[in-house]
């Protein structure tokens, strides 16, 4: 008589009653297939992000960067302490702890320009603080694991995939950049294209969460508190971008903008660096927090989107409740605007 609670006979990592299965030839080829339709749906949705992004105000945010400093302050600043704080709070093992770390330390998703634009957000500084922050993650990344993980494993030991952020770059930087230019060239057409973009986008993000439960659902034994970080993590960081963006000054629709960013992790390439990193052993009690925190980021996103629609509606709100600063206006004479000329932030 079989025992339920024992391991099937082709795990090949077996601690009580978690498991983890290698890939059946099934999962392989559906992996490939899944990941080249999502490939291309992400690229399409991007090309559509683009076409709501003006060539002149997306460089007004890359000349004025104090909406994309503060952006970068949440995204490596708030969230790997976050990760930090939960793991010491949570007294996780430290393999746990360097996995949600890992997680603190990646940039943000291509998901929150799709969410920046449900909720009337800014997308030109979304776009603009999702490049940033996957470029600069080439630097940040190695340094703020090394700042958070030695009381637990040597940094070095972490393998930063870099072609992989390349490529997320890359994937980024090429459809918005045409989208920009269709946007600049055929407005009109733009718009049209946008609609459709943004009705992908929001399938495309279900598709990620459904794929990830399919592929990887032989691990989804793992420790509660993982659980619980995983859901308290990026309500954590949506929270405290919003919060920090409001301190900083920026207007209510850049708040969004912010907290999206923030919140919203790459959680791919966070799962692409814990594969890399380590053993098979380790990754029995590891693998499947980036897909806890992706699903729990897009279900909390959810929420949030389906709030800010109801107040909207509610209020009769249009998309300009706080209207921008113009790009011409004359600066304020203060000391800091003549100190700080480069970054001054946006007004309220």
């Amino acid at each position: 008589m079989n025992d339920p609670n024992s391991c099937v006979d082709n795990a090949t990592v077996c601690s009580g009653a978690s498991c983890v299965v290698p890939d059946s030839n099934f999962n392989n080829t559906l992996s490939v297939v899944l990941s080249a339709v999502l490939t291309i749906l992400l690229a399409l949705v991007m090309f559509s992000m683009g076409c709501n992004v003006e060539i002149k105000k997306f460089l007004g945010h890359i000349k004025r960067p104090w909406g994309i400093c503060v952006g970068f302050l949440c995204q490596f600043g708030i969230m790997p302490l976050a990760g930090f704080i939960l793991s010491v709070a949570f007294d996780i093992l430290p393999i746990q702890a360097v996995v949600v770390l890992i997680m603190g330390c990646c940039p943000g998703g291509t998901s929150s320009n799709i969410l920046a634009y449900w909720v009337d957000g800014d997308m030109d500084l979304s776009v603009s603080m999702t490049t940033c922050s996957t470029l600069l993650a080439l630097g940040m990344m190695p340094l703020c694991l090394l700042i958070y993980t030695k009381m637990w494993v040597d940094s070095g030991s972490i393998v930063i995939p870099y072609d992989n952020i390349g490529t997320s770059l890359v994937a980024l930087v090429v459809p918005v950049s045409i989208g920009m230019f269709v946007n600049h060239k055929w407005p009109q057409k733009a718009k049209i294209i946008l609609k459709i973009g943004s009705i992908a986008g929001a399938i495309l993000i279900v598709l990620i969460a459904v794929v990830g439960g399919i592929l990887y659902q032989s691990a989804w034994i793992i420790a509660p508190k993982l659980w619980i970080i995983g859901t308290i993590f990026p309500v954590a960081g949506y929270s405290m971008g919003f919060v920090l963006a409001r301190i900083a000054g920026l207007p209510w629709h850049r708040c969004r903008t912010v907290a999206f960013e923030t919140g919203m992790q790459n959680t791919q390439l966070c799962s692409t660096i814990v594969q890399l990193s380590f053993t098979p052993e380790e990754l029995n009690v590891v693998f499947t927090f980036p897909l806890i925190y992706s699903i729990f980021q897009i279900a909390f996103a959810a929420i949030f989107v389906g709030f800010y629609v109801a107040y909207k509606k509610c209020h009769g709100k249009n998309k300009a409740e706080i209207p921008e600063s113009k790009e011409n206006e004359t600066e304020p004479e203060s000391s800091f605007y003549k100190i700080n000329g480069g970054f001054k932030p946006d007004e309220k």
